[in-house]
Order: C-alpha cells, then sequence, then structure tokens
C-alpha cells in the first residue's frame, strides 16, 4: 500500500478513516510497510495524537492481528488487572488466587520489568523452574481447571503490540496517551475478559508523573473498555515510595506469600483488597464495594488463595519443594543494613532513587536483553511518616558483591529524609475512575 499519504494526514492533523488504522496495521504486519514510515507515523500520532474513535480502531486492529484467548461458557466472570507499573509492585501474586478463590476465571496476561519498573513475570521466574510462556490452550485449560494462571504474552497474541512497541521504544513515542491506550488494552482485549480493573500510578517512580496525567491516561482506557464490550474500571494510586517493604524480584514474591498467609504490609494488603473487591462489584457478585471489601478480606483470611497459589506453581512446573525450602532460607551472598543516623520521621521514602538503585545491582533491566539477578533488593523499608530511632532499620540491601553493595549504600540513604515532625500521611489510592 501507499501508505505516505496516511502519514501526511496525520502529521497535518487530520483524523484517519477506519480502513485506513486497520489497512496500516495489517500491511505493517505483512512486512510492507518499512520500519522508517512506521516510525514516522507513530511520530505524527505522539504530535498530532488521535481522537476516541481512531484509538479504539487502532487497538482492535492490535488485537485482531493475532490469536485471541476463547473460553467455554462459565457461570465464572472472567477477569483481569493491569498496572501502570511501579516499584516493589507485586499485587498481581497474591491477587491472582484470591480471586480465583471468589468465584472469578484469571487469564492473566503479564510482562517483564524495563528500567526501574519490576515486571510480574520477572518476579515469578525467580520461583525454581515456574514456567511463564505457556500456549493458549493451556492458559484456557489451566483457567478452566483452577480458576487462575499467571503467564506471559503467547507468541500468537497481538504480535501488533510487538513490533509498533519496539518501534516506539527506540524512536521518544512512548509518551503518547492513545499509543499507552491501545498497547494496553490490545492485550486485554484479546482474553476476552468480562471485567478488568486498571491500576494507574503517578508520582515520581511512575510512567506518569502526575496526578492529572494519570487521570487522563485511565479515562482513556476505562472508556475504551467499558465501549468494547469489557467492564472496566481504574484505582489511581500514588507511586512516589515503594508499595510493601520489599522491592526486587524475588523479596517481592515472599512479601506476596506473607499477604496470601495474612500477614504483610498493610499498604500492600489493601491494594489487593481493593481490586478484588472492584472486581467483585464489576463481576455482579458483590452489590457494594463495602461488602465486597470484607468478601475479599475473608476470602484471604480463610487461606484458601494461599493454598490456590501453591496449586497454580505446580500447573506451571514450579518445584514446590525447592520454592518452600527457599522461602525460608534463601538471601543475596551480601546482605547490609541501612540504618537512621538521627532520630524522627522518615518524609521521604524516594521509589525512584530505590528502583535505580536495584536496577543497577542487577534486579531490572537496562535493555530489554539484561540478564537479570533476582536475588538482589531491598527489604524492611521504612515507610513515610513512621517514627524512627537513632540506628533503627531503614532498609536492609541484599547485593551480589560488597562493591555493589558499598555504591549502593551511599545513595540509599539519599532516598530517605528524616525531619522532627511528622508529615502529612496521604492515602494510597487516590481517586476511582469508572
Amino acid at each position: 500500500m501507499n501508505f505516505l499519504p496516511i502519514i501526511e494526514a496525520k502529521r497535518d492533523g487530520q483524523m484517519l478513516a477506519t480502513l485506513q488504522i486497520q489497512a496500516a496495521v495489517a500491511a505493517f504486519m505483512r512486512g510492507e510497510i518499512p520500519d522508517y514510515q512506521m516510525a514516522a507515523f507513530l511520530m505524527a500520532i505522539y504530535f498530532r495524537g488521535l481522537d476516541s474513535s481512531e484509538t479504539r480502531t487502532l487497538t482492535l486492529a492490535m488485537r485482531d492481528s493475532g490469536a485471541t484467548l476463547q473460553f467455554p461458557d462459565d457461570a465464572r466472570p472472567l477477569v483481569d488487572k493491569h498496572s501502570t507499573g511501579g516499584v516493589g509492585d507485586k499485587v498481581s501474586l497474591p491477587l491472582a488466587p484470591l480471586l480465583a478463590c471468589l468465584g472469578f476465571r484469571v487469564p492473566m496476561i503479564s510482562g517483564r520489568g524495563l528500567g526501574i519498573t519490576g515486571g510480574t513475570l520477572d518476579k515469578l521466574e525467580s520461583i525454581p523452574d515456574f514456567v511463564t510462556q505457556i500456549s493458549p490452550q493451556r492458559i484456557v485449560q489451566q483457567v478452566q481447571e483452577i480458576g487462575c494462571c499467571i503467564c506471559g504474552q503467547t507468541a500468537d497474541m497481538t504480535p501488533a503490540d510487538r513490533a509498533l512497541y519496539a518501534l516506539r521504544d527506540v524512536t521518544g513515542t512512548v509518551p503518547s496517551i492513545p499509543l499507552i491506550v491501545a498497547s494496553i488494552l490490545s492485550k486485554k482485549l484479546a482474553e476476552n475478559l468480562d471485567c478488568l480493573i486498571l491500576d494507574v500510578k503517578f508520582g515520581t517512580a511512575a510512567f506518569m508523573q502526575t496526578h492529572d496525567d494519570s487521570s487522563k491516561l485511565a479515562r482513556a482506557m476505562v472508556n475504551l473498555g467499558n465501549e468494547c464490550g469489557t467492564k472496566t474500571r481504574a484505582i489511581l494510586t500514588r507511586m512516589d515510595t515503594p508499595l510493601g517493604r520489599t522491592a526486587g524480584n524475588w523479596l517481592e514474591v515472599k512479601e506476596s506469600v506473607e499477604i496470601l498467609e495474612n500477614k504483610g504490609p498493610q499498604d500492600l494488603r489493601e491494594l489487593v483488597i481493593e481490586c478484588a473487591a472492584h472486581l467483585l462489584q464489576q463481576g455482579g457478585l458483590s452489590t457494594n464495594l463495602p461488602s465486597a471489601r470484607q468478601r475479599a478480606t475473608d476470602c484471604l483470611a480463610s487461606g484458601a488463595p494461599r493454598r490456590k497459589w501453591d496449586e497454580m506453581l505446580e500447573w506451571q512446573s514450579a518445584d514446590l519443594e525447592k520454592f518452600n525450602t527457599k522461602l525460608k532460607s534463601h538471601n543475596a551472598p551480601i546482605i547490609h543494613e541501612i540504618k537512621a543516623p538521627r532520630d524522627g520521621f522518615v518524609t521521604q521514602c524516594n521509589a525512584k532513587i530505590i528502583g535505580e538503585v536495584i536496577r543497577d545491582l542487577g534486579g531490572g533491566r537496562l535493555t530489554k536483553d539484561s540478564v537479570l539477578n533476582f536475588d538482589v533488593g531491598l527489604d524492611h523499608i521504612a515507610k513515610s511518616g513512621e517514627k524512627i530511632e537513632p540506628d533503627a532499620l531503614l532498609c536492609r540491601l541484599h547485593a551480589a558483591r560488597e562493591s555493589d553493595a558499598q555504591a549502593a549504600i551511599i545513595r540509599l540513604q539519599a532516598a530517605f529524609e528524616i525531619a522532627d515532625s511528622q508529615p502529612e500521611i496521604l492515602p494510597n489510592i487516590v481517586e476511582i475512575v469508572e
């Protein structure tokens, strides 16, 4: 096809016809549009944007570029959750088995981390022998049998998204709301969901820095998801401080298990319960949020989600004996305690600095081909607003080498601030978009 007139039309701010967008995606996937022309088109979208109709067409064209998951009729609603990413964000891990125990089917298609944003698949691959890449048929079978799986995007699901994202990543066109919406929702709509909950984060360590920007993104995704027949809702949450008290792949798995054992930090527990409660209401399994929260809380306390977690691990080939042994005894070779220089109140625990430190220790990716060290990270992280005594623990550092640890310690000391007065403690959950 002659793609140049379409590039020029978008460059000049014109609205594209449905057939033009569909034909462009199809031709690109057939190799008929060179990367340099598609990169120019993406840059035109970055500057000129897409309206809601164009975004919907692009999203569905990307979804339909590959296979979609097909589930048999079942009274249990099909649901999923997506987070825009942050430091210490391990909500998906305890949420999937909790949702399965609440009567949902959960085909949770997840991704890997890049930069300081942790990836769900990276965390799971710190579990001995856990397999994240499974076939569409296996996903359907597992979800039908036990209610949940957490796995990677299959090779034939939304290939257009993979191809377009690879170009966006190297052409400076990632931060475009229409392109973000199309990328996220094309993958989720390929699961044929009944309901979707979105955790859209903002703050120093979030993709969207401001509440206003995250709200715009949330509304665009919620509106389009609902238009496409998936009941969609978004929770806007802060990402200035790491979520929970751990950051780093294996350490976050350990904390997720604590949540499933009805322990763990309150901020993480609250967000897991909140996501479950909204899906209960969206799926028609609860009439109001207070009763939904109580139902999710009671289910978590029952121990059933912890048993479901083990069942999910077994289905995905994990060695449970090795996993449980690792839970009890495994740490990185080097551990250092970072202590408070004075008494007072923690007024800052900078998630961006912490994420950068973990990345540079080997726990995150500088490129998509980076090899991760699953063991490095932080635990026992002090939270903003907490009173602290001299020499009390601000965090504990897990590193592979002493030289890495010493460099990290200097940076981590700058991540925490202590003052005489207790700061205002802001709620983690800021807004609900529906």
